[in-house]
This record gives structure tokens, sequence and C-alpha cells, in this order.
């Protein structure tokens, strides 16, 4: 069974009339998986899929809203993987051992 198989399976299994352009969908999971996350391939289908629905989008648009995931995932600046900042697990004791300026103040807000 080839992809396109799978899809026309799929859409009978959903109970669905639909069109998926697999090759539009798979280069442009490709691009957000390795610019932006792992999983991001997967939920950008997703997303263009619900987006497609919501706006009953012909395949023109359909593809200028895949062309605009994909600039967008090419633009994105933080590398596949990256651990975000805010992600920096820190020791309790490392923050109790820190040295702050005499103007700064602890607070908890």
């Amino acid at each position: 069974m080839n992809l396109h198989d799978w899809i026309d399976e799929l859409c009978d299994a959903l109970d669905i009339e639909a069109e998926a352009d697999e090759g539009l969908l798979v280069d442009l999971a490709g691009i957000t998986r390795e610019n932006v996350h792992p999983a991001a391939g997967f939920v950008t289908a997703f997303l263009l899929g619900v987006a497609t629905g919501e706006q009953g989008a012909d395949p023109d648009e359909v593809e200028r809203l895949a062309a605009r995931a994909q600039a967008l995932a090419e633009s994105w600046d933080r590398p596949a993987g990256a651990a975000e900042e805010e992600d920096e697990d820190v020791e309790v004791d490392e923050l109790a051992e820190a040295e702050y300026e005499e103007d700064e103040q602890d607070s908890l807000v």
C-alpha cells in the first residue's frame, strides 16, 4: 500500500470526502520537523487540515496556507530540539548561593 492508497482508505474510515496533496504534506512536515521540533510535522499537518476545513479552502488556498506555514517554519529562530531558556533546571541550592546586587530583592512575585 502506498501513501495515496492510505489517504483514500483513511478518508473512507473517517467518513470524509477529501483530497490531500501528499507531496505538499510530506514536504511541509519535513521542513517543520527539521526547523521547529521533531513533532512539529504532525502538528502542522493537523492544523493545516483544521484551517482548510474551517475556511472551506479550495486546493489553491490550501497551497497558500501551506506556504504560510512553511515560511514560518523556515524563519523559525530556535533550532529543532534546542531547550528553551526557561527550561533550564536550576537547583534550589544554586539559587541560595547566588550572589545578588544590594538593590535586588528576593521576591516570589
